[in-house]
């Protein structure tokens, strides 16, 4: 079972304009969506898709941290979440004809206490992979993190902003930044895919067993001790990025769960996420045959 962890997460709301997005005027809306977000449960709804045993859990509060949760219940996602005593952040994603705006809130103050009782609800479950993912609240830190990830006997994938990742000092099995975050957490180049390949490697070498690094439109790479490989993007209608990364790693670890030789893991990864850059928000698109149509993705060694 794979147990995704959202330490921060959110109410995505998506807009969609008619037009450009202009100042000091009246911006009016094709689409308004809500849909429960944070990373680690973006994870798990593409998990459950997957038909791959999960449940998300995390700390929620207030009007929003309802919300998520009953919008989770509604669609099916298993989810056990910490009441914390704040409200859960809104998100807000603007899709308009010169370009996609995103504007996050940094969340409510967290105690130690909800830590603690994070880390004792993960151990009820004993699952075989953890997933923490997403931003921190106030008052988390690094530390909070390995913590986790050194509590039980599970292997943890994290999936964190480069900062913090570079920050991190408990060994891990995966981890998966992405193009800007792979640059930060090294302070290596990551301009072409070789560069990447490089960097990966060097974070590899920190205690990162597995790195998952998606490219955007470049695809996406896995390197570990003695493996890299390369997957090309399918050629996908994007209408929206987000969850993208989510949608990836959700992918690998199903199919690493499952078995599959890691080139086709990060195929598995890469075709999952080209179905959801398809849709708005982070809505779960189908994701029927998605081992067949991973087949004709392109795969070469790093």
């Amino acid at each position: 079972m794979i147990l995704t962890v959202t330490l921060n997460p959110a109410v995505d709301h998506t807009i969609k304009l008619d037009g450009p997005l202009e100042a000091d005027a009246v911006n009016r809306t094709t689409l308004d969506q809500y849909d429960a977000g944070g990373k680690g449960i973006n994870v798990s709804k593409y998990l459950e898709a997957l038909d791959a045993e999960t449940v998300t859990s995390g700390l929620v509060g207030g009007l929003f941290g309802d919300f998520v949760e009953r919008q989770l219940s509604r669609t099916k996602v298993p989810h056990d979440f910490v009441e914390m005593s704040g409200c859960t952040r809104l998100n807000t994603t603007i899709l308009s004809e010169d370009g996609e705006y995103k504007i996050n809130q940094s969340g409510h103050p967290v105690k130690r206490r909800s830590e603690r009782a994070i880390i004792e609800k993960i151990a009820d479950y004993d699952p075989e992979t953890v997933v923490v993912a997403g931003s921190l609240p106030p008052g988390l830190g690094p530390a909070t993190i390995d913590r986790i990830a050194d509590a039980g006997d599970w292997d943890t994938a994290v999936d964190v902003e480069g900062g913090l990742l570079d920050r991190l000092e408990v060994p891990y099995a995966w981890c998966k930044p992405n193009r800007a975050e792979l640059a930060t957490a090294t302070g290596m180049p990551t301009g072409t895919v070789e560069e990447c390949r490089a960097a990966a490697r060097e974070l590899q070498s920190r205690g990162f067993r597995r790195v998952v690094a998606s490219l955007g439109p470049d695809g996406a790479i896995l390197v570990t001790d003695d493996d890299g490989f390369y997957v090309e993007p399918p050629e996908t209608d994007v209408v929206d990025t987000a969850g993208a990364g989510d949608a990836l790693l959700a992918g690998v670890l199903k199919a690493s769960a499952d078995g599959l030789p890691l080139g086709e893991t990060l195929r598995y990864g890469v075709e999952v996420a080209g179905r959801v850059v398809e849709v708005p928000g982070t809505t779960v698109p189908s994701l029927s045959a998605v081992a067949e149509e991973a087949s004709s993705n392109r795969l070469r060694s790093l």
